[in-house]
């Protein structure tokens, strides 16, 4: 067998078992070392091959001696007859896991050639030699593996074959997240390589939640985040129920909202869906003022803040069940306040960083870029003969973010800084727009309206006046354009186009 780590993680005492059952160790420098340290017999993989390592360690075992015995198929007699006249040893087991390229590139203080030299080459190559011949090779790239080997081992002198298999696929995984990683930190260090949408694309993520289950109880599920990081990291910062998979889904929603908006704000989000939305001097006050908007949908919802939460804004929360809480921080008073909520998770996330936005469709991932734009960095035109006031113009920017975080066809009404009315998911836009009236009820009069696309028809904009809507924003762009702004001027509403359309479907 050969012994190659970077992780030693529980060795010595699963090689002094294999040892002990007779399993002749054959390994490399620091791992040489500390097995020999430990009293056990090892042969140094240069004592086989002959050859010594070179290149300051980088090349290792890459030797035929090396490969030729993981790689022999057992039960093809001219493999066997080979490695006999050349001498070669069979290889029955290999144990290696890789350089910590992640760990290191995560390091400030890492130089490029730091970063370079953890590119593990040798270890790759004998994890996917040894995983390509699973049926006669034992391959091992988990420390958490070792006892359930030694215990086959003892059991039964053996490794069964299924174990053999999800240990192989289990190293394919491996290696390909540990390439991926090394894609991506490339990728984004090596800014004037074109990376926009590569005709290959290596997404890597390792797990680091198993969820008791998905969005139904009857499927399975579990939260990956990306292998060279840039995930947010879902982590309560004190004991709760651990978060589900709605949960997750959720926070995601509110948390990618809530950065769309200038600070202090608030994002009250259910079922991956905004239904408050407000805009304070405080965190207190934006709270506040996004549990009016919908107080009646906002409970066992989501709630995201872009500023950190301080004693008045818990103690604000303490009649509403919530679910889960985000900020990027939480004063010690706060969290005092907080404790009285036996079941309410919380996170502690900064703005998240997104490059892209993918979905899976058809079998296949439909990727694209994420949606950035934000009205202010829109070239807004103002077409009714009456202009918006500042105030409406402040509403519509607010109602157009929102917008972009509600399911097309999207209907948004705001008023002094918070949302009144949301409507959105529907087959055509004038339901949605009837949805969001009836929501806002008597705060809709004196509100303004955006839409994430063009008025198709009218009647949107003649369901908006009925109910007293003052100003409307929306991209523009429909043969009815002229008719919209006509019932738009017919009753003294201010008419924005925005150029820019915000589908999320």
């Amino acid at each position: 067998m050969i012994i190659s780590v970077a992780n030693k993680e529980g060795l010595q005492d699963f090689a002094r078992e294999l040892s002990e059952m007779g399993w002749e160790i054959i390994s490399t420098g620091g791992t040489a070392r500390l097995l020999r340290g430990a009293g056990l017999p090892v042969k140094e993989v240069s004592d086989v091959t002959g050859f010594p390592e070179i290149l300051g360690g980088r090349v290792k075992t890459l030797h035929p001696v090396v490969h030729g015995g993981i790689l022999a198929r057992r039960d093809h007699p001219e493999d066997m007859a080979q490695l006999h006249d050349m001498g070669i040893v069979p290889v029955d087991m290999v144990v290696c896991n890789l350089y910590p390229f992640v760990e290191t590139a995560s390091r400030p203080s890492a130089t490029i050639e730091d970063i370079i030299e953890e590119i593990d080459i040798g270890g790759v190559t004998l994890l996917r030699a040894a995983a390509k011949n699973w049926e006669s090779v034992v391959v091992i790239a988990s420390p958490r593996r070792y006892g359930e080997v030694i215990e086959q081992l003892k059991a039964k002198g053996d490794v069964d074959r299924d174990t053999r298999r999800e240990l192989a696929i289990e190293v394919f995984n491996h290696t390909a997240c540990y390439d991926s990683a090394i894609a991506a930190y490339l990728g984004g260090l090596w800014k004037d390589w074109p990376l926009d949408f590569p005709d290959e694309l290596a997404l890597g993520y390792k797990k680091v939640l198993t969820m008791r289950y998905g969005e139904n109880p009857h499927q399975k599920a579990a939260f990956y985040e990306p292998v060279m990081g840039g995930g947010s990291g879902p982590v309560s910062s004190r004991p709760g129920k651990e978060l589900s998979f709605n949960n997750i889904n959720d926070a995601d929603a509110a948390i990618s909202a809530v950065w769309d908006l200038p600070s202090p704000a608030c994002v009250i989000v259910k079922h991956a869906g905004p239904c408050g939305v407000a805009i304070g001097s405080t965190a207190a006050e934006a709270f506040t003022k996004a549990l009016d908007a919908d107080p009646v949908s906002a409970f066992g919802g989501v709630v995201a803040l872009n500023c950190d939460v301080d004693e008045a804004c818990a103690l604000a929360m303490k009649k509403l069940f919530i679910e889960v809480l985000i900020a990027p921080a939480f004063s010690v008073e706060a969290l005092s306040v907080l404790a009285a909520k036996k079941d309410l998770r919380i996170i502690a996330a900064s703005k998240p960083s997104r490059t892209y936005a993918i979905k899976q469709a058809l079998g296949g991932l439909l990727v694209q870029e994420a949606d950035t734009l934000l009205p202010k960095d829109e070239e807004w035109r103002v077409v009714s003969r009456r202009a918006p006031t500042d105030q409406e113009i402040r509403d519509l920017r607010l109602a157009m973010t929102v917008c972009k975080h509600v399911r097309s066809n999207a209907i948004v009404l705001a008023k002094d800084g918070a949302t009144v009315g949301i409507g959105g998911g529907q087959p055509n836009r004038v339901d949605c727009v009837r949805i969001a009236v009836e929501r806002g009820k008597d705060k809709v009069r004196g509100s303004v309206m955006a839409s994430d696309a063009f008025f198709p028809f009218p009647d949107s904009i003649e369901e908006a006046a009925k109910a007293g809507v003052s100003a409307v924003a929306h991209p523009g762009g429909s043969k009815r354009d002229a008719e919209t702004l006509a019932v738009a001027d017919a009753n003294n509403m201010a008419l924005v186009i925005t150029g820019k359309r915000h589908f999320r479907h």
